[in-house]
């Protein structure tokens, strides 16, 4: 299985990424020439990380019948400061909102997606440090 996208020049520093058949403007701020069109690159990395487990707990949640109110996926990462600057540590914040949420439910779900369902996370993992934390906010 291969994936592919592409990437298309506009002007100045704006490209267009089309990803699946959507359509995403990047580009750079003004001090590097570019209009602050759309997002930076590397945000896209700490973006494809959460999206992914994101899905993965949420889709193991319910197969547990697990419901939750609320779930946000919260992902930082921190850059070299030398060139070229690249991530080499993320780390992830489970926010669950519900009533009496099963910790232990949720603690496996995001096992199972850290360790065997998140390709994003194999991947991230073999090039920086990931680390993550579990929070539950009573509704």
């Amino acid at each position: 299985m291969k994936e592919s996208i592409s990437i298309s020049w506009i002007e100045k520093m704006a490209f267009e990424a089309e990803i699946s058949g959507h359509k995403i403007v990047i580009d750079a701020v003004d001090a590097v020439g570019g209009e602050n069109k759309g997002p930076r690159p590397k945000p896209f990395m700490l973006a494809a990380l959460g999206g992914c487990t994101a899905m993965d707990v949420i889709s193991i949640l319910q197969k547990m019948r697990v419901n939750v109110d609320d779930f946000k996926v919260i992902v930082s990462g921190d850059l070299t400061e030398e060139y070229p600057k690249h991530f080499y540590k993320m780390h992830v914040t489970y926010e669950f909102t519900g009533k009496n949420l099963p910790f232990d439910k949720l603690e496996r779900a995001v096992n199972l997606s850290e360790e065997q369902y998140c390709g994003v996370s194999e991947s991230y993992r073999k090039a920086m440090e990931l680390t993550s934390e579990i929070k539950v906010i009573e509704a």
